[in-house]
């Protein structure tokens, strides 16, 4: 690590233990901002649809525009941060955030809409990119579990806390108030970065921009969700071929660089590493779009108000904050593979509790299958990141800190483009009328089908990663 300071501060100037808190305020604060925005925006989107007249397609690019630019632009901003500074590249984030949920919060139409939700999740990537790194930047090795746990805790808390309050800002003051919740808490954000965090860090050697690999990346992400919004048209399989060659392109490309945007090397060498990513890419592909597909259940099969629909949609990710530092301190003692692919199968289980659901389910078994589905995604997460990083030398850390963030990127992406492409093949272009209710039922039991379905590669590929404690016991 590299503190040099490009403004010609040196860290030593403050007190290291003054620097720390004011570094973990500022990161924590952003956190739990940055999933409660997320979450928020997914319980508006049936006000949302109601108020400008949405067809269900459209309405599903809403979380997807995010998503898009977020996987696109993270990989760029994480080398941008190490060669210019990650606390700069974190500020211009937190600017960003705040003008672009502005920008939607403004929107007077689907258009507008969609761009200010793609402007936030390049906005998002540059926080995803140097967040965690920042915490490393300040603590000392031995502290650095205990930080970061925290601050995994903080995510789960902003990603619990979106659906209530979202539900309660959009039933008081309508859908707009819900991309405002986290404006004035990013002001603070900008204040003590301004104000209080006086030094910059980024890595020790330059490393030249891979801009080959950062088009080829990026527009293979774009070609992907076109392609999947256009299905059944004839250039769909156009949209979708050009992407996968894409991808393939980079990847060999990125074996070959010397500098790749995405070292993928430790892919092709390390068994553990890779079936780990491939289960964590699985994991939340079956799992994100939970929040999306529940908020229109409630608000629209059920009939629910934002509020109460938020209050039950919470129960998952609260969970999740309760049970992943336990199940983090269990994958000390028992063995990763085991608990993660247990986890996997308790959220098979819930989700396919959540496949049978119709019009006339009690909302207790919506509470049942929630709190199983969070249950299985709290035993897998901790032990599945313990796994991967535990999978590879200190020298490698990097990288595959990398490959535990795009991995979970780009499945959050797959879970929308999966509830895309049923909506769409369903749908269609059909409003979110009461005449189409039967279709949207339709389309929320398949769209949980396929994701229950999907864990079961998932599992088996958690099994068969190996042992990753040699000092447990099978």
């Amino acid at each position: 690590m590299n503190n040099s300071n490009i403004s010609g501060v040196s860290e030593s100037d403050q007190h290291p233990q003054t620097l720390q808190r004011a570094v973990l305020w500022m990161v924590l604060l952003n956190a739990f901002t940055t999933p409660l925005m997320l979450s928020a925006a997914n319980i508006a989107l049936p006000a949302i649809a109601d108020d400008l007249g949405l067809s269900a397609n459209t309405l599903s690019w809403i979380p997807l525009a995010y998503l898009m630019a977020s996987a696109m632009f993270v990989l760029m901003f994480g080398r941008l941060a190490d060669n210019h500074g990650r606390k700069r590249i974190f500020l211009l984030g937190t600017a960003a955030v705040i003008a672009s949920s502005l920008f939607a919060a403004s929107a007077v139409g689907a258009g507008m809409l969609l761009a200010a939700r793609f402007l936030q999740g390049v906005s998002a990537a540059m926080l995803y990119a140097t967040q965690t790194a920042l915490v490393i930047s300040v603590y000392p090795p031995h502290q650095r579990g205990r930080i970061i746990g925290l601050l995994v805790a903080v995510i789960y808390i902003g990603l619990a806390a979106g659906p209530l309050l979202g539900g309660v800002v959009i039933d008081l003051f309508g859908w707009r108030a819900a991309f405002l919740l986290q404006v004035p808490l990013a002001l603070i954000v900008l204040a003590i970065g301004i104000g209080s965090v006086r030094p910059e860090w980024r890595a020790e050697k330059t490393v030249p921009f891979d801009l080959p690999g950062a088009i080829t990346y990026s527009t293979a992400i774009l070609l992907l969700c076109l392609g999947v919004s256009r299905l059944p048209a004839p250039d769909s399989s156009l949209l979708l071929g050009a992407s996968a060659a894409m991808i393939l392109w980079f990847v060999k490309q990125a074996r070959r660089s010397a500098a790749p945007l995405w070292d993928v090397r430790l892919f092709f060498s390390n068994r553990v590493f890779t079936f780990s990513c491939a289960a964590s890419l699985i994991m939340y592909s079956a799992t994100y779009a939970n929040v999306v597909l529940l908020s229109l259940y409630l608000q629209y099969l059920k009939d629910l108000p934002a509020t109460m629909a938020g209050l039950l949609i919470m129960v998952q990710p609260l969970s999740m904050a309760i049970l992943s530092p336990i199940a983090g301190r269990l994958s000390d003692r028992i063995e990763p593979r085991l608990l993660a692919s247990a986890g996997m199968l308790l959220t098979a289980v819930g989700l396919g509790m959540l496949a049978t659901l119709s019009s006339g389910s009690p909302l207790s078994s919506i509470v049942l299958a929630l709190l199983i589905t969070g249950a299985g995604f709290s035993l897998f997460s901790s032990p599945n990141v313990s796994a991967i990083m535990g999978s590879v030398p200190q020298q490698h850390y990097s990288g595959a800190s990398a490959a535990v963030a795009t991995t979970r990127l780009l499945g959050q992406l797959n879970s929308m483009v999966l509830v895309t492409l049923v909506l769409t093949l369903i749908l269609g272009g059909a409003a979110l009328s009461p005449d189409n209710y039967p279709l949207l039922e339709r389309s929320i039991r398949l769209s949980f089908t396929l994701a229950a379905l999907i864990c079961l590669p998932a599992i088996a590929l958690s099994l068969a990663r190996g042992r990753i404690h040699a000092d447990i016991k099978p």
